[in-house]
Parts: C-alpha cells; sequence; structure tokens
C-alpha cells in the first residue's frame, strides 16, 4: 500500500526512513508565523521532511 497518493492523478509513492528503515508518518510543524506546514516525520530517530507533492498540491498519506 503506498504511502502518499496524489488525489488529482492518481500519483503514488511508498516513503520510509533510509536510516531507520521505518515508514513516515505525516504531521505538520508550526512556522514563526502561525502556518502550519506538512511533513513527514520517522517515528524512531524523528528526522523531519517536507512531505512530498504532486499537482502543486500536498500529497495526502493514506497511512
Amino acid at each position: 500500500m503506498e504511502t502518499y497518493k496524489c488525489e488529482s492523478c492518481g500519483m503514488a509513492v511508498n516513503a520510509s526512513c533510509a536510516k531507520c528503515n521505518e515508514p513516515l508518518i505525516n504531521g505538520h510543524i508550526s512556522l514563526d508565523n502561525g502556518d502550519k506546514v506538512q511533513v513527514s516525520s520517522c517515528p524512531k530517530c524523528e528526522g523531519k521532511i517536507k512531505s512530498p507533492q504532486c499537482c502543486g498540491s500536498d500529497m495526502n498519506c493514506s497511512l
């Protein structure tokens, strides 16, 4: 099963941490100005990346 899927075109990706081999989980971080940014994070090492985008929008997490 895919980790993230684009609602517009159906493109999907699997995302896991290369360091820990754990599936990434969807989340958000708050910026200093109060805006929220969707991120993918490793539940083991707590590393974070910007969540994938497709068709100009954040892809949805299916986990």
